[in-house]
């Protein structure tokens, strides 16, 4: 099939729940779809929220580090490596020709594509050694070694050349995975090179796009709830929009002018718990999906842990409720771009029967909203995550510098 074929075709990208995924492309409806696994890393003795606001912490040192013009100081460098409890989305990509397959955590919350972490690179016939080292360092850990460029396949005949990876010689904190595709914004590149430290690496995205495989320089993304380790649960689409996953239109908003969430994939929303209660009042932050949980300044949690009545619950990190407590939640309402989402009872709460995985009890009700370790108006007041991901379908457009949300069917699932 040509090129030009290629260039009418959406990518997408199945996410199936266990780790032994399939590798086989799917062809239906003029989209190709490759599995992709939810991923349980839960190994250490941390929890979710712990790993969570490490990499928070981490994101907003990277950006005031790129936006000063300083390189990432040893000081701000936080490590987690204790704390590795994760749940991760992972895709598998070839890299070479023959291609050889690996294992990636994909993230829109850096742009750096690498390999190495688990299996060792393998060089082939298209494999190029720059002059440059690389280096990024993560909330889930760091990784440094030498960039190529390489041949990088997504699926059959959709074939990326000269596409930039790294090669890490030394990693911390991917254990179970190869390594990341990034598809953040390509600002995020800048200083991950050395000595070339100014320049910007194009995205597996940006590529897609200038090569003409696909026809818009965007990536939308579908996930959706489960309480179960056993269903395909969601879609990773490059250069369109899949309209059987989400309902009504997409709301598409501009990436806030608000620094540091300006940097990333970044958008101001305000947060709503009921009819009345304000729970963040419109400020910035970013949609991620390196990030599990939804995450709201310190000042925001305790609001809406006093609107809630939970408590925090040692084991797991997170707040609890009691099921008469939960009887009561009310939907939580965030408003983004004058467009109103819901967050119902059901979608604030972790899956009770995957309670027992981060930790917690089987017969408690944990909820999914936890703090990003800052009060508000520090710049990046909240991270939408996956579990915020799991109800609203997310477009991250790069060539008109918006974000869109919209409604799926699992919206309002009471899944858990």
């Amino acid at each position: 099939m040509s090129r030009g074929l290629f260039s009418l075709l959406l990518l997408a990208v199945t996410l199936a729940v266990t780790a032994h995924a399939s590798p086989v492309v799917q062809v239906r409806d003029n989209l190709i779809r490759i599995p992709m696994a939810k991923r349980f890393n839960l190994t250490g003795s941390g929890t979710l929220l712990a790993r969570d606001q490490v990499r928070a912490r981490n994101l907003v040192a990277r950006a005031n580090a790129h936006l000063s013009g300083t390189p990432l100081s040893s000081d701000a460098v936080i490590s987690v490596s204790a704390d590795n409890q994760a749940v991760d989305y992972v895709i598998n990509v070839g890299v070479g020709s023959p291609a050889t397959t690996y294992s990636l955590l994909v993230d829109t919350g850096s742009s750096n594509t690498w390999v190495g972490a688990g299996r060792t690179f393998v060089q082939s016939s298209t494999t190029r050694q720059t002059r440059d080292a690389v280096s990024v360092t993560y909330g889930s850990g760091s990784f440094s070694g030498t960039e190529f460029t390489d041949t990088v396949t997504l699926g059959t005949g959709l074939t990326i050349t000269g596409q930039s990876i790294g090669v890490a010689t030394t990693s911390e904190g991917f254990d179970g995975v190869d390594g990341i595709v990034g598809i953040g914004p390509v600002d995020l590149t800048v200083d991950t090179l050395s000595p070339d430290t100014r320049s910007t690496i194009p995205t597996v995205t940006d590529n897609l796009f200038a090569q003409g495989i696909i026809t818009e320089d965007l990536v939308s993304v579908s996930f959706e709830p489960t309480s179960s380790p056993e269903i395909v649960n969601g879609e990773l689409t490059f250069g369109g929009t899949d309209s059987s996953k989400f309902s009504g239109s997409i709301n598409f908003v501009p990436l806030t002018t608000t620094s540091p969430a300006s940097l990333f994939f970044g958008i101001d929303q305000s947060i709503r718990y009921g009819t009345s209660t304000n729970i963040l009042s419109s400020t910035a932050g970013i949609v991620d999906t390196g990030t599990t949980l939804i995450l709201i300044a310190t000042d925001a949690l305790t609001r809406y842990q006093r609107a809630t009545g939970a408590v925090a619950d040692r084991a797991t990190g997170l707040l609890r409720l009691t099921t008469a407590q939960f009887a009561n939640l009310q939907s939580l309402f965030f408003t983004i771009g004058g467009v109103t989402f819901e967050l119902t009872a059901n979608a604030q709460i972790w899956p009770r029967a995957l309670n027992t995985a981060i930790g917690g009890n089987a017969n408690s009700v944990y909820l999914i909203v936890g703090s990003i370790g800052t009060p508000s108006g520090e710049g990046l007041d909240f991270i939408n995550g996956m579990t915020f991901l799991e109800r609203f379908y997310s477009v991250f457009d790069t060539a008109n510098s918006r974000v869109g949300i919209a409604n799926t069917p699992f919206t309002t699932a009471t899944t858990n």
